[in-house]
């Protein structure tokens, strides 16, 4: 950063405009689940998010990975469960789908998230709180008391017993003074995609094509016979198209096709969009992102109408309603999960949700990502949700304490949806009793969890 002229503002008084039990800060995966979490038996619940709407990541075209594990068990259930079915009820969430790459795909309409997600908060007691933004913090010595807030009405502050950071980006923690990593030794962190959606697609071309001539249409890991039994899919690779439509002096910036079937016929999402170097701490970082993304979709819709099997009649429909990051800053807590742990199939002793995503690196150069298994599933221990030295704050989501590599495996969205519910009912369980999150019997934790429905390794 250039050096900036610096300003010094006047002291001021902030009004209170609440005091709750527990506060979420951001609505995503992880935020939805842990304020119905942390609001089930009747304490005062907020949720906050700068949006106009609930969802994060889950509203911008993306499947769900990672309910299923890689035996094809199911390992994230509880809450999470709860949301797609209610979404299944609307005809908006699909099946859980076995995929060879990811795991599990679980197709979900983002306009439905947005509805459904507001439904279930409401249902459950919570109070939302949209069109604000998260400014700042209210210590006491190393505990964090509050929140301050801005929005139209200007600068607030809301108090709480426990906060729960699911911002994704560990805002809440940063400006807590929680000790934050981000990107690999570098700096470089993975690169975010501006999600784009087509319609008047024959998927069934698309299908057939692949699965009667896998050699031709070459996909990354995924068996030929996968798209002959699947009509909601999603295809990775085609790398010899690409480079063709590269050769005839198409501008593209990735070495793969990535295009996910939507749950309306015909329709399909497009993961293609790559600028490297993108931080999503810094919003003139963000505003080159959409800028850049929105520019390099010209070229990929060209390249897939002109070269991909079933996209001849497609046409432009949607952009996503902001660039999905895959990666800003990471949390040190009272413990670092690594890329060992994720390998290993690690088990902790305090393990409050389940994961089977391999690590899955989108490299900050470049236009390659690589993929290494575990071959069964591993834990998530409560103490990488809990920040070291600040008390009072408990972290969900893409953001927990993790090594760069590792934090490739957790950060999509079944487990950030997992962590959230664990996180909602630690927060729900420290105000009750009146501890601190880094004082929650982790035994009752887990109970309280299994009780519920969430499911952890060798107990259900």
């Amino acid at each position: 950063m250039e050096n900036k002229t610096m300003i010094t503002e006047p002291a001021r008084s902030l009004p209170v405009r609440l005091e709750v039990d527990v506060l979420v800060v951001g609505g995503g995966p992880s935020g939805i689940i842990a304020a119905q979490a942390a609001a089930e038996d009747g304490l005062s619940v907020t949720l906050i998010d700068s949006r106009s709407f609930v969802g994060g990541n889950m509203t911008i075209g993306l499947p769900i990975l990672g309910f299923l594990g890689q035996k094809g068990n199911q390992i994230i259930k509880g809450i999470p469960q709860k949301f797609i079915d209610r979404l299944k009820e609307k005809n908006a969430a699909s099946e859980h789908r076995p995929c060879p790459l990811h795991m599990s795909l679980t197709l979900v309409e983002p306009e439905a998230v947005k509805t459904v997600g507001l439904q279930m908060l409401a249902e459950s007691g919570v109070n939302v709180l949209l069109y604000v933004f998260f400014a700042g913090v209210i210590m006491e010595g190393n505990h964090l008391k509050g929140v301050i807030i801005e929005s139209k009405s200007g600068r607030e502050v809301i108090l709480a017993k426990t906060i729960i950071d699911c911002t994704g980006d560990a805002d809440v923690a940063y400006r807590s003074g929680v000790t934050c990593e981000q990107g690999n030794e570098q700096g470089g962190v993975q690169p975010p995609t501006l999600m784009f959606c087509l319609g008047g697609v024959d998927t069934e071309k698309l299908r057939l094509s692949i699965s009667e001539e896998p050699r031709t249409y070459l996909t990354d890991f995924i068996p030929a016979e996968y798209f002959g039994q699947n009509n909601q899919f999603i295809v990775v690779g085609l790398r010899s198209l690409i480079q063709k439509a590269q050769s005839d002096g198409l501008s593209l910036p990735t070495e793969r096709t990535i295009v996910i079937t939507g749950l309306r016929e015909g329709e399909v999402w497009v993961n293609m969009t790559r600028v490297n170097g993108v931080d999503g701490t810094d919003p003139a970082s963000l505003s080159f992102g959409e800028m850049e993304g929105r520019r390099q979709i010209n070229d990929i819709q060209k390249y897939l109408i002109e070269y991909v099997p079933g996209f001849e009649n497609a046409y432009f429909t949607k952009m996503a309603p902001f660039i999905g990051i895959r990666e800003t800053r990471r949390i040190v807590g009272k413990y670092v999960m690594t890329a060992q742990d994720v390998l290993g199939c690690a088990r902790f002793d305090d393990a409050i949700a389940v994961a089977s995503y391999p690590l899955d690196l989108h490299h900050p150069q470049g236009g390659g990502c690589t993929l290494e298994w575990c071959g069964d599933c591993y834990d998530i221990p409560y103490r990488s949700l809990i920040p070291e030295k600040i008390e009072n704050l408990i972290v969900a989501g893409r953001c927990i304490s993790t090594t760069h590599e590792a934090m490739s495996a957790i950060r999509v969205m079944a487990p950030c949806m997992a962590m959230g519910e664990a996180a909602g009912r630690a927060a729900k369980m420290a105000v009750r009793k009146n501890i601190l999150p880094s004082q929650v019997n982790v035994a009752a934790l887990q109970a309280e969890l299994l009780e519920k429905g969430a499911y952890l390794n060798a107990k259900n």
